[in-house]
């Protein structure tokens, strides 16, 4: 029986009520505003509507918001998890491996895949990623779409899209650096460094992230897997460069190569129920890539942009008898007979994206993707004991156009196709299945009845192609393939207002509506025990987010934001979603004391969670405390507290979240 030392206390409707107090209270994330600002690389921005922003600035999609280096810093969001975690309709949860792992408006990380710079960087064999592998020290700013995204980031976007984008340096020298420590004898640090020459730029970035363990929660009563403290076989090591080199041979070209190296290596906390813990660790978690970007006019109206890439992901699971790590454990599946469970990925594609400004009052964009991704599996003797590999093809369109002056109307289609090109299991049989397609088709109506008001509607119709693990993986010997799933479909509708009030105060709101049929989901009990992934899921999901944000006077500034989730199994109402809480809500208050002082207080509040059918995770309050002092322009000390309270509570069964916790941060820019 799993324990219920995090179920549900309270009512919902008093959950509510406390959303949209918090809301009241605190009219999503100011700016902190004082030179903390990075150049985003604006080739690495994906937008949909026809006329492009002004150089240096990152503008949000009509669907979507966007996280930027500034409040990255201001809210001290060291990996893109945490980050996402500060907007509107985004909820951070754990997986069974104890990875960080986000849902956009109840879609997960496969339907609502990862890109840098515009380009797919998901793990080909289960389309996920966790979210603390990827530092957020190099980035300009992070843009989210949601449901509605620009036919430009290919297939798969059932839910939308997250876009990291990188840096771009803008004068002749330019960089930052900063050192942290912090509880669990947290060390980090990192430094970026940049040169624009006119006719070319280079762009370069380090970081280094390393701690022995998150501290538990005082409250939290030890079991015979966990006995507090610091959280149990909890390090990690991270670390990343970055390298970009760029030509600007005329105004409006540009070609650029980006190198990206990420090593990490990782212990697994083993779940506090003793029964179902496992004990695992990551010697290593690596991935390096190499990206080619351009952007080329073609005469007066067209201009051809290009993204080529190729991605190489290594990792290995070791799985130990118990908590001293000492004996390998043999599961006595093929692909881990020795305990050693060895994953090398590969990926290589590219797009080309034509757009079009010759007819009139239409922006058009002709896009072509190819996506080559191969699997293979290892058990730490150098024997294959998988290798699996898919080739994707998707073609698309997108028509901008000015219906009125004030009135804009987006079109765009799709269709994507998923080739299987091997597949080999040791110890199994499989047939190579046939191609499988999606066609994907959205429009969106846009009406600004001033330059500070946007009144918007839209609707997408969007797949996504099963992974490769939804198709073959047997789970250690608990599911039997299927090859045949068919791809996962999805229909989202959004109205929506912006308005901006003034330079320094804006305001969203947005009702969204998503219908998922033939979802993906296991099946039990389909041969004797084992399970299959089948086609059968059905499921709605629509709610309500809000926000506000708005400097009062030089001195204060006040933001906060709101969300409504219900989601509802059609299929098999008995059956609960889950990982998903019903409310969510944030607000926070930054005070500019003077001296060079800053305060700044963030309250977060989520509603319970279903954690399984039968056992309901209760809901929780966090408050982050920080205080800033800029010694000067260039050089700032900060001092933070999270979890101010030191509140136990956990994102998932098994596994909580870490009590009150420290960190002390110099940073220094030029």
């Amino acid at each position: 029986m799993t324990s219920n030392r995090y179920a549900a206390t309270g009512h919902p409707r008093r959950h509510a009520l406390a959303g949209a107090f918090m809301l009241i209270i605190a009219p999503a994330a100011a700016q902190a505003g004082d030179g903390t600002e990075a150049t985003p690389f604006e080739l690495g921005s994906v937008t949909v509507l026809g006329q492009r922003s002004a150089t240096g600035e990152v503008r949000s999609e009509q669907v979507g918001t966007v996280v930027s280096r500034e409040e990255m810093q201001l809210y001290s969001r060291d990996n893109i998890g945490d980050a996402l975690n500060l907007l509107p309709g985004v909820t951070m949860s754990n997986n069974v491996r104890n990875e960080k792992t986000i849902t956009v408006r109840g879609y997960d990380a496969r339907q609502v895949p990862l890109f840098i710079d515009g380009i797919p960087v998901y793990v080909p064999y289960d389309g996920y990623v966790d979210f603390n592998r990827f530092a957020t020290a190099d980035l300009a700013a992070i843009q989210v779409a949601k449901g509605f995204s620009s036919i430009a980031y290919g297939p798969n976007t059932l839910g939308g899209a997250i876009n990291l984008i990188s840096r771009k340096p803008r004068a002749a020298l330019e960089g930052d650096a900063s050192l942290g420590v912090g509880s669990g004898r947290e060390q980090r640090g990192a430094a970026n460094l940049g040169s624009n020459q006119g006719l070319w730029y280079i762009q370069t970035g380090v970081s280094y992230l390393a701690d022995d363990g998150m501290p538990m929660s005082s409250s939290y009563l030890p079991t015979a897997s966990e006995d507090g403290g610091l959280r149990n076989n909890d390090r990690r090591r991270d670390s990343k460069v970055s390298l970009k080199l760029g030509l600007t041979p005329v105004a409006g070209d540009e070609y650029a190569l980006s190198f990206y190296r990420q090593d990490g290596e990782k212990g697994q906390p083993p779940s506090t129920e003793p029964s179902v813990a496992r004990y695992w660790k990551w010697p290593y978690w690596d991935k390096q890539s190499l990206y080619f970007v351009s952007s080329t006019a073609l005469g007066q109206f067209e201009r051809l942009k290009v993204r080529l890439y190729h991605d190489r992901y290594a990792n290995e699971v070791d799985t130990y008898t118990d908590a001293s790590y000492t004996t390998l454990k043999s599961s006595g599946s093929a692909s881990v007979t020795t305990g050693r469970s060895i994953y090398n990925d590969r990926t290589n594609g590219g797009s080309i994206e034509l757009q079009s400004q010759r007819i009139g009052a239409n922006s058009l964009q002709v896009v072509a993707h190819y996506k080559h991704d191969e699997h293979v599996e290892t058990d730490g003797q150098n024997s294959t004991t998988a290798l699996f590999s898919d080739t994707l093809f998707s073609l698309g369109i997108e028509d901008n156009i000015e219906l009125a002056d004030k009135l804009k109307l987006t079109l765009g289609a799709a269709r994507n196709e998923l080739r299987p090109d091997t597949v080999y299991s040791s110890g199994n049989a499989y047939s190579l299945p046939g191609t499988k397609g999606g066609n994907d088709a959205q429009a969106g109506l846009f009406y600004d009845p001033s330059s500070g008001t946007r009144i918007y509607a839209t609707v997408a119709r969007k797949t996504r192609l099963p992974t490769l693990k939804d198709r073959y993986s047997q789970r250690l010997g608990t599911y039997i393939e299927n090859p045949g799933l068919k791809p996962e479909k999805a229909s989202n509708y959004e109205i929506g207002y912006q308005a901006w009030p003034s330079a320094d105060a804006k305001l969203e709101a947005a009702f969204f509506v998503s219908d998922i049929s033939d979802k993906i989901q296991s099946v039990a009990n389909v041969a004797g025990t084992k399970s299959q992934m089948q086609n059968i899921g059905q499921v709605r999901m629509q709610g309500i987010e809000l926000s506000a944000s708005g400097k009062f006077g030089t001195r204060l500034e006040l933001g906060s934001n709101y969300t409504y989730t219900q989601l509802d199994n059609v299929s098999d109402p008995t059956t609960k979603v889950t990982d998903i809480p019903q409310y969510k809500a944030t607000a926070h208050a930054l005070l500019h004391a003077g001296g060079g002082i800053d305060t700044l207080a963030f309250i977060e509040y989520n509603s319970a969670r279903w954690a399984s059918n039968t056992l309901q995770l209760h809901g929780f309050t966090t408050l982050n405390l920080k205080a800033i002092y800029k010694a000067s322009r260039a050089l700032s000390f900060d001092l933070g507290v999270n979890n101010v309270t030191d509140r136990s509570y956990a994102l998932a069964d098994g596994f909580p979240s870490a009590g009150r916790s420290w960190s002390l941060n110099a940073n220094y820019q030029f």
